[in-house]
């Protein structure tokens, strides 16, 4: 899903200058096909799905990246991703979901607006692994030390 031409112009919270597809969904301007809804949150169905019931949640404040969020506004998120949990399990009777987001242009997210992906699994869906979607590491074997190094200087970053 990419941003729209026809995008209104304005100061958007997510600081791109345009209002989103998401910002637009939210406020009624684009039609959606809604899955739930809480406080501070919107689920609907994704319209270009990879398996039926893909689901968006998006938090209704809008922002690109999780670190944005303030701690309840992403606690809110997982509520509402569970809640779509329970909705697709029912519907699909399963317990198996992949999960994901794209936390920037860089990791592929297409719309600058926080938004999870939940897909529900069941046998035979054709789906892949999270891990299939990354590319394949050059390493055959684990390198500690360079692992220890970065995992020292992450704990002392403030």
């Amino acid at each position: 899903m990419g941003p729209s031409s026809t995008m209104k112009k304005d100061i958007s919270p997510t600081g791109h200058g345009m209002t989103t597809l998401f910002e637009r969904i939210l406020s009624g301007d684009i039609p959606s096909h809604p899955v739930a809804r809480g406080e501070g949150w919107y689920a609907f169905l994704d319209i270009f799905p990879r398996r039926e019931g893909h689901t968006l949640v998006i938090p209704t404040r809008p922002v690109q990246r999780l670190s944005t969020l303030q701690p309840d506004e992403r606690a809110a998120l997982m509520d509402g991703v569970a809640e779509v949990q329970r909705r697709l399990g029912r519907h699909f009777s399963t317990t198996d979901f992949t999960v994901c987001v794209h936390d920037g242009p860089l990791a592929g997210q297409e719309v600058p607006h926080v938004h999870v992906h939940v897909l529900p699994r069941t046998p035979g869906d054709g789906g892949g692994t999270l891990m299939a979607m990354w590319p394949a590491t050059k390493a055959s074997e684990p390198n500690h030390v360079a692992l220890g190094a970065l995992s020292a200087k992450l704990e002392e970053v403030n």
